[in-house]
């Protein structure tokens, strides 16, 4: 059988959580809740630089790959707040890395693998975690949100719409407004016969 290739949101959760009391937990967390909120591929959250964020518009340039549009999603409250303690620590970078290493270089993506993977086990996790499981769990929770599957698409930087219609197939949320404002009588005395 195929392993699952996203977190759930309760899984995310628990990654998140298992970085408090690490040696750099603080930034681990900061990166792993970016790079759910986001829909980060690794390249794209290692490549993040401290003049894509605009703490006080509360905004971040995602500079997308792979042919992706780039945009500009707001700062959610629980990221401002782990920013806003990350940029307090972070480590000198002459390139300007929002998440250096502790040289001040840019982490490297077979870094991250090991470190997510090691806090998926720490989690309890059954799975092999990795990090485009992140990404993948962005498009759920979005899709689980009942939102259109358009702005999902532009939310994640897709250039074609069939990379974005997984996340909204099979989930029921996308229907929950189907009837919201069309409701049938089923009350009024006309509508019912007792035999």
């Amino acid at each position: 059988m195929k392993q699952r290739m996203y977190l759930t949101l309760v899984e995310t959760e628990l990654i998140i959580q298992a970085t408090r009391g690490g040696r750099n937990g603080l930034r681990d967390r900061c990166m792993f809740l970016m790079s759910f909120l986001h829909g980060l591929r690794i390249s794209e959250l290692t490549g993040l630089r401290l003049i894509d964020l605009d703490m006080a518009g509360g905004i971040i340039y995602i500079r997308r790959l792979k042919n992706g549009f780039s945009t500009v999603h707001p700062l959610q409250p629980e990221e401002r707040y782990v920013l806003g303690l990350w940029l307090q620590r972070i480590t000198f970078s002459e390139e300007g890395w929002l998440f250096p290493n502790s040289k001040g270089k840019r982490l490297s993506r077979q870094y991250l693998y090991k470190l997510l993977r090691r806090y998926g086990e720490l989690a309890g996790l059954p799975l092999r975690v990795h990090p485009h499981m992140l990404r993948h769990a962005c498009g759920y929770a979005l899709a689980e949100q009942g939102l259109d599957t358009r702005l999902i698409q532009d939310y994640l930087g897709h250039r074609n719409i069939r990379h974005t219609v997984h996340y909204t197939a099979g989930n029921a949320a996308r229907f929950s407004r189907a009837w919201l404002n069309h409701r049938i009588d089923i009350y009024s005395e006309d509508c019912i016969t007792i035999d």
